[in-house]
């Protein structure tokens, strides 16, 4: 199995955290929760770490209210974005809010009259070495009457303290919205394909689907480019519904040649219909190399690459939104678990080599 589920118990000496490991494991499951809801939010998910703090404060998406059936289309989340804080990789606490300047002036300026904005969703944090500059990406979420509208949002600053927000960098249109961004390095050209969970439709069916979005400079507008993995195009079951790209691993983790990296896809089963709705599968986590020179993706894993073993019977959700390189060979993975906590789970660059072509 590409799960390699571990045997053996040992305990890392850094925290009281149960660690199973077996020899040449491709991951092992941290036990307890990174991160946990408090009295304020019952769900909390998709942490972004900021690197320029040694990844010791970050970017969490909190959920303020629920409305619709949990794994059933149509669902609605209230959202805001909270800053974390720790001392340790094993254990964030919540803090406040995290204001931006100008987010009212830019969300009216999009969002015109009769459309409800859903508060920030899903961000991914990027520090431009040259500048020292962080910027702070996140979702957009619009809906009017007959429409929704999904945008990718900027903000940039010298710290989280200091983000003022700009328009965004992808606006959603005909081909598509754009949320969950992964940053592809720069290529020959001077341009990022970085890469977009984006949609696309079927017939009468909807997928969310992997797109390029083409950057010269990060705090300006980007461009949408090609999709470049469709769930509804090929024949992966595991990722037969919705696909959408997580981290990119560091070539010092993991190296795969030049102009290429391996990845975290985010994937979801086929929906169902069940009673005349629609109803999601089962989100898991796999892997893929990209080839971030051409805009390319070469690979996606036949099966889940991360199932959690404590995923509930109401929603199967396993998504990954942070790896954390921690020494050579190993790092640590941030993926929420059944929308409500953070899990951890330590990866060894040796056992996922063995998983690839």
């Amino acid at each position: 199995s590409n799960q390699r589920q571990p045997t053996g118990i040992g305990i890392n000496s850094s925290s009281n955290y149960l660690i199973m490991k077996q020899k040449n494991a491709a991951y092992v499951q941290h036990a307890g929760k990174v991160v946990e809801t408090d009295s304020r939010f019952k769900h909390v998910m998709a942490i972004a770490l900021n690197p320029r703090k040694k990844y010791k404060d970050g970017v969490i998406r909190c959920i303020t209210s629920r409305k619709g059936e949990e794994g059933i289309a149509d669902q609605i989340d209230r959202s805001m974005l909270c800053k974390v804080k720790s001392r340790s990789f094993e254990r964030f606490e919540i803090g406040e809010k995290i204001i931006i300047e100008s987010q009212e002036k830019i969300i009216k300026k999009i969002s015109g009259e009769n459309i409800d904005f859903l508060g920030l969703e899903d961000p991914d944090i990027w520090v431009d070495e040259k500048t020292n500059l962080i910027h702070l990406y996140f979702t957009i979420p619009l809906i009017g009457k007959k429409k929704t509208w999904i945008h990718l949002g900027h903000a940039l600053g010298k710290d989280l303290d200091n983000l003022n927000m700009t328009m965004p960098v992808l606006m959603a249109s005909a081909r598509g919205g754009a949320k969950e961004v992964s940053i592809a390095p720069l290529n020959r050209k001077g341009l990022r394909y970085n890469l977009v969970e984006s949609s696309d439709k079927i017939k009468n069916t909807h997928f969310s689907v992997v797109r390029t979005a083409i950057a010269r400079d990060m705090g300006k507008p980007w461009k949408f480019g090609k999709i470049v993995f469709h769930p509804g195009k090929q024949s992966l079951n595991w990722i037969a519904g919705h696909a959408s790209p997580g981290p990119l691993f560091p070539s010092t983790f993991i190296d795969v040649g030049p102009g290429k990296m391996v990845g975290i896809m985010n994937g979801c089963e086929a929906n169902k219909k069940i009673k005349g709705k629609t109803k999601y599968g089962t989100f898991s986590v796999g892997l893929f190399i990209y080839n971030y020179e051409e805009g390319k993706i070469d690979w996606v894993s036949p099966r889940p690459f991360i199932q959690d073993s404590q995923t509930g019977k109401i929603r199967a959700i396993t998504f990954a939104s942070q790896f954390v390189e921690t020494k050579h060979g190993e790092g640590i993975l941030y993926a929420h678990v059944d929308d409500s906590f953070v899990r951890a789970y330590t990866l060894y660059a040796e056992g996922i080599r063995e998983m690839l072509p």
